[in-house]
């Protein structure tokens, strides 16, 4: 009978002090996890315990990108827009939502040979919609074979 590799599972919180509407680089945190874990081949969960932030893997080499993506989304989901009843704390707060069920609050990255396997230029982020700083807390849950 072959006995099959041991499954490791590992969770590691991270918590980010934001400046306020930006993007976060959780990639080295992320990379050292896994690193540290003992999974050589696995699955990677990171999630956001929040409703006005986010996760997206995108560009790591050209903050244009980063750019971009907010004048993008500034256009597609103002601030202050009439539209919206929920301004309890302010006139970012509604859209701040609305960004985040836009993109995503938990994403899967697969793991090979006990590293992260993104692209070459594809970084791990957290989005920050709100335009003042937040203390924001993400999980990192780490399943696999060592």
């Amino acid at each position: 009978m072959k006995s099959s590799p041991a499954t490791h599972f590992s969770q590691h919180e991270i918590r980010v002090d934001t400046p306020g509407r930006a993007f976060m680089d959780l990639t080295p945190e992320l990379r050292a996890f896994c690193a540290a874990s003992g999974v050589r081949d696995g699955l990677l969960n990171v999630f956001v315990r929040h409703t006005s932030c986010s996760l997206l893997i995108t560009e790591n080499a050209d903050p244009d990108v980063h750019g971009d993506l907010q004048r993008f989304f500034a256009r597609l989901v103002p601030d202050g827009d009439r539209l919206y009843a929920h301004d309890a704390e302010g006139p970012d707060d509604m859209p701040a939502h609305v960004r985040s069920a836009l993109t995503c609050v938990s994403l899967g990255v697969p793991v090979r040979g006990g590293r992260l396997a993104l692209g070459t230029w594809q970084g791990v982020y957290l989005w920050e919609h709100r335009l003042r700083p937040h203390r924001r807390e993400v999980i990192a849950t780490l399943v696999g074979v060592g």
